[in-house]
């Protein structure tokens, strides 16, 4: 009898092992459970090392991209975090685990707030998406109320009236031969210095005369759709397009 129970509980064991496995073939979605790790540092606004059961391991936030070292609103970003440091937290997964760079991709939730998206409200990353979730919407909505409310780095500049975006031809007829075009115009009688960004952090900085600006790039731009963004030397928002 005892040898049937047995028998029977590795039957079932096998069974829902193999459910969960086929669950992840047909939706393409990973079954994760919340994890709790200590924070050990903070790298930047989007970058945390924790300890986990497996030992000492770099995590990237998903959904958002904080501004870089050396550029206007990485302190912001860095500081939010920072009373975390020391202290543990809840992190989750759903498609992707794992970057090219070896971090974990992760969602972080301390005492029921969600990380990420706090980060996103306060203006202080735009959104970045991996690939679309079940989180995709909940962060969309938050980065639009902090555009909408114009905070952190969606601060409108005064000068936001004089750089204009023409166009951005980000298709190149052959690849990377310098055939990505963007058209720009400064329509006030003054040079501007600007800070021009996209979502892989391609960051160019800029003196733009009055008139006509042209500018060609290679291999730059993603072909299905990329978003720009340009801030003034103050770090306030001058233009933005997705």
């Amino acid at each position: 009898m005892q040898k049937n129970h047995i028998i029977l509980f590795i039957l079932i064991a096998v069974l829902i092992s193999t459910n969960y496995l086929a669950y992840k073939t047909i939706t393409g979605e990973a079954v994760s459970e919340f994890e709790t790790v200590k924070i050990l540092r903070i790298v930047d606004g989007d970058t945390i090392e924790v300890n986990s059961s497996r030992g000492m391991e770099k995590i990237r936030l998903l959904g958002i991209n904080t501004p870089e070292k050396n550029i206007l609103g990485y302190g912001e970003a860095k500081s939010f975090l920072l009373p975390l440091e020391g202290g543990e937290i809840s992190i989750t997964y759903t498609l992707e685990e794992m970057d090219k760079y070896g971090r974990l991709l992760r969602y972080a939730f301390y005492q029921g707030l969600f990380i990420n998206r706090e980060i996103l409200e306060k203006g202080m990353a735009n959104l970045y998406v991996y690939e679309e979730d079940k989180y995709t919407k909940e962060l969309e909505k938050a980065e639009e109320s902090a555009r909408n409310n114009q905070v952190g780095i969606w601060k409108l500049s005064s000068n936001s009236r004089c750089i204009k975006l023409g166009s951005l031809n980000y298709k190149e007829k052959k690849r990377c031969n310098n055939g990505e075009v963007l058209v720009m115009e400064n329509k006030c009688d003054k040079q501007m210095n600007l800070i021009l960004k996209d979502d892989a952090n391609h960051i160019y900085n800029l003196e733009i005369k009055p008139g006509k600006f042209t500018m060609n790039f290679s291999c730059i731009w993603n072909d299905a759709g990329d978003s720009l963004y340009a801030w003034d030397s103050e770090g306030l928002v001058l233009f933005y397009r997705y």
